[in-house]
C-alpha cells in the first residue's frame, strides 16, 4: 500500500478530524452536492451517480442535493429524477420553495436562518435549527460532498457558501478553488513556486473581438503552432481547440470566448505532428497531501478532448504509466508542489505534459532527455468509479469506497482545524 495518513501532535483544544467513540455511535449526515449550471452538468451527474451507489450506507446517512442547469435547487426526491434523467421542470418541488418545504415557511416568517437547498418531508439538510439561546445553532449537516464540476461549483463561489454557513466540506477552500479553475491565475502561482509549464498567453475575450488581427500578431509572436486555445475557467477539456495554424485561429477562439471572458492560448509540446504523453496524478490530503502512482491517458483522439473523455472508449487509461523510477518520482514531487503552490485541500488531480522521445524541442539542448511540463491543477476532478483519480488511488492500495471516506475525514479534519481560528479580538 502507497499511501498512508501522516501523523501529528494535536495542539491543546484542537479537534480531530477521527470520529469519538459518541460521534461513531451515530451516522454523519453527507449531502452529495451535483448538477450546477456549468458545461460540465452532465459529468456532474456520472460522478454524483457513481458516489451514491458506493458510499457506504451504513456508516452515513446520504442526502442527494441537485441542482438544475437553471440553476435551481431541487429537493431530495427530484434531486434522484434528476440524476435519472427523469427531473420535471412543470411544478418541480424546489429547495425553499414555502408551498413545498415547512421549514421555507420558517424562512419566510423570520424564525430562524436557512440556507437553501431544503429538501421536502424529513429531510433538511442545511437547515438550521430554531434556538432561542445563544449558543452556536448546530447543522443538520455534519459534512457536504461538492460534486460540482466546472463554474458556479469549482471556482469558489458554492465554498464560500459554506464558509459563511460553518459547514464542512469535501475539497479545496475558496482561495485554492478559484486558483484551480482560473487557469491564468493558476499558471501564475505555478511560476512563483519555479514548476516548469510550456510557453502561454492571457488574452481578453474584449480584446479579441475589439482587435482579432493584433491578438492574432501578438499570439504568433509569442508562441509556434501548434497552440492550444483555452476558457480559463473551464474543465473537462470544454470549450478546447488545438490549432495547428493561423487558418484555424480565429475559430478556436470565438469557441473558447463563448465560455469565459480570459482566453488562455498554450503552446504545444513536441512540435508539429509530435503527441506529448498525458500523465496524471490524484493527490490526497490537507497540510500535509500525497501523491498516487502516475497514469497516462492515450488518447483516441488528436487530443483529450471532451468527446475523448466522455463520448468515447477509444481513449486508453495505462496505469501505473510506463516511467523510469526517477522520472515517476519526479512527476510525483511536482504534483504535491502544485497542490500547494494552490493552497488546495482534500482532493486535486494534477496533469502533466511530457516531450514524446527523440523530440528536439526549441531551447532544448541534443541528446538531453524529454522534458516534462505541468499542465494544470483540477481540485474537483471525475468522480465515477472509472475516472482516472479514482483509479489512481486504486492502483496506489486504497479503493473507491475509503477514498470516499477518506475525503469526508478529510472535510472534517479541515473544518476542526478552523476551529481554531480567532476571527476577532474578543
Amino acid at each position: 500500500m502507497l499511501w498512508n495518513v501522516p501523523e501529528r501532535k494535536m495542539r491543546r483544544g484542537e479537534r480531530s478530524g477521527c470520529l469519538t467513540l459518541e460521534e461513531m455511535k451515530k451516522k454523519q449526515r453527507v449531502g452529495i452536492l451535483f448538477g450546477g449550471r456549468s458545461g460540465e452538468h452532465e459529468v456532474s451527474l456520472l460522478s454524483a451517480a457513481s458516489i451514491l451507489k458506493a458510499i457506504d450506507k451504513k456508516r452515513y446517512e446520504v442526502i442527494p442535493i441537485g441542482i438544475t442547469k437553471e440553476g435551481r435547487w431541487v429537493t431530495a426526491s427530484d434531486a434522484q429524477a434528476l440524476l435519472a434523467g427523469g427531473w420535471r421542470k412543470e411544478n418541480p418541488r424546489l429547495a425553499g420553495d414555502p408551498e413545498a418545504t415547512p421549514t421555507a415557511a420558517v424562512l419566510r416568517r423570520g424564525e430562524t436562518v436557512i440556507v437553501p437547498p431544503v429538501p421536502a418531508e424529513s429531510l433538511q439538510p442545511l437547515q438550521i435549527r430554531a434556538t432561542t439561546e445563544l449558543a452556536r445553532p448546530a447543522l443538520d449537516l455534519d459534512v457536504v460532498f461538492p460534486v460540482l464540476h466546472g463554474t458556479f461549483g469549482e471556482d469558489g463561489t458554492i465554498q464560500g457558501l459554506f464558509e459563511l454557513a460553518d459547514i464542512a466540506y469535501v475539497g479545496s477552500g475558496v482561495l485554492g478553488s478559484a486558483a484551480g479553475m482560473d487557469k491564468s491565475a493558476m499558471k501564475r502561482l505555478f511560476a512563483a513556486a519555479g514548476l516548469p509549464q510550456t510557453p502561454w498567453l492571457e488574452v481578453l475575450r474584449s480584446e479579441w473581438r475589439a482587435k482579432p488581427k493584433a491578438v492574432t500578431k501578438r499570439v504568433e509572436a509569442a508562441l509556434e503552432y501548434p497552440v492550444f486555445v483555452k476558457p480559463a475557467n473551464l474543465g473537462s477539456s470544454v470549450g478546447i481547440s488545438k490549432v495547428h495554424d493561423r487558418s484555424e485561429l480565429a475559430a478556436a477562439m470565438d469557441e473558447a470566448a463563448g465560455f469565459d471572458r480570459k482566453l488562455v492560448i498554450e503552446q504545444g509540446v513536441g512540435g508539429p505532428g509530435a503527441k506529448p504523453r498525458e500523465l496524471e496524478v490524484a493527490v490526497l490530503g490537507n497540510d500535509a497531501p500525497e501523491a498516487s502512482v502516475v497514469g497516462e491517458i492515450v488518447p483516441g483522439a488528436e487530443f483529450y478532448s471532451y468527446e475523448a473523455k466522455y463520448l468515447s472508449d477509444a481513449s486508453v487509461p495505462v496505469i501505473p504509466a510506463r516511467l523510469a523510477a526517477a522520472e515517476a518520482k519526479q512527476i510525483r514531487q511536482m504534483a504535491v508542489e502544485a497542490f500547494k503552490a494552490c493552497d488546495c485541500a482534500g482532493l486535486a488531480r494534477v496533469d502533466f505534459l511530457m516531450e514524446p522521445a527523440g523530440v528536439a524541442g526549441k531551447g532544448k539542448k541534443q541528446g538531453t532527455k524529454p522534458r516534462i511540463f505541468l499542465n494544470e491543477i483540477n481540485t474537483l476532478p471525475g468522480f465515477t468509479s472509472i475516472s482516472m483519480y479514482p483509479k489512481l488511488w486504486e492502483a496506489s492500495g486504497l479503493p473507491y469506497k475509503q477514498l470516499i471516506d477518506r475525503l469526508i475525514e478529510l472535510a472534517a479534519e479541515r473544518h476542526g482545524e478552523k476551529q481554531q481560528t480567532q476571527f476577532s479580538r474578543v
